[in-house]
């Protein structure tokens, strides 16, 4: 079982650039699929971005392909999420989860639980 923590939101001005990050513990990290997800007021929570238990693969929701990246580190148990050109729509809570599950399907999940998340705020 992986636990997680997620950081680095804050408020920025539209065009600004934010990095996320996820940290977890669990020896077996390296052997899950990542993803980044977010909730906006009033909205269901949605899917953002992945990567593949290697790096190898990446998989972003068409409202932020070209603009956000996903990354990890597997030595660092840590998986990233680098946000450019921020939209006043993108302000959200963003959280990551983790699941033993091809990368295109991370986005169709019905994860059990969530961290706290960590929020991020885009200004006009």
């Amino acid at each position: 079982q992986v636990q997680l923590v997620e950081s680095g939101g804050g408020l920025v001005q539209a065009g600004g650039s934010l990095r996320l990050s996820c940290a977890a513990s669990g020896r077996t990290f390296s052997t899950y699929a990542m993803g980044w997800f977010r909730q906006a007021p009033g909205k269901e929570r949605e899917f953002v971005a992945a990567i593949s238990w290697n790096g190898g693969m990446t998989y972003y929701a068409d409202s932020v392909k070209g603009r956000f990246t996903i990354s990890r580190d597997n030595p660092k148990i840590t998986v990233y999420l680098q946000m450019n050109s921020l939209k006043s729509e993108d302000t959200a809570v963003y959280y990551c989860n983790a699941a033993m599950a091809p990368v295109l399907q991370m986005a169709k999940i019905d994860f059990g639980s969530w961290g706290q998340g960590t929020q991020v705020t885009v200004s006009a």
